[in-house]
């Protein structure tokens, strides 16, 4: 699903409402929109995360992925391991997405990407995973990170 054709609706309907207006109001709001954009695609993509755990509490056997490539949001569908207890999602712990710079080594990143291509997800979502996996690692052990709330 590309979350551009979205926000560019979204700035459309914001430039189209201050067409009204004199020129000073529609240079305003053409600026606004411009610099809202980013911060729209992160809205819709936790409406999106949302939608997916209230999916996946609905299903029970199976939850549902929200994966984030550019401008790209994508959805898959993944059977829940039974015999696991359930280990509760990055998102379910912070609840907000938050946007991260990581640096890395040109020789790791190609590796990662690599990894990331091997398992059918963006690197976006691979980190993501490996990040989470740390966390429950972490948590499971009573260390640095553990959510102790219910």
């Amino acid at each position: 699903m590309d979350l551009d054709k979205y926000t560019a609706q979204l700035r459309e309907n914001l430039i189209a409402a201050a067409a009204l207006g004199d020129e000073k109001t529609q240079a305003t709001a053409a600026a606004l929109a411009a610099a809202t954009e980013n911060s729209a695609r992160l809205v819709l993509l936790a409406a999106l995360s949302e939608l997916a755990t209230e999916v996946s509490n609905t299903l029970g056997d199976r939850t549902v992925h929200v994966s984030v490539d550019g401008t790209d949001a994508h959805v898959d569908v993944r059977k829940t391991a039974s015999d696991e207890p359930h280990q509760p999602t990055f998102e379910e712990m912070t609840g907000d997405i938050s946007r991260v710079t990581l640096r890395l080594v040109e020789q790791m990143k190609a590796r990662a990407e690599e990894a990331a291509a091997q398992s059918g997800q963006s690197l976006n979502s691979w980190l993501s995973t490996a990040v989470q996996g740390a966390l429950r690692d972490q948590m499971k052990k009573g260390g640095p990170g553990r959510c102790d709330t219910p």
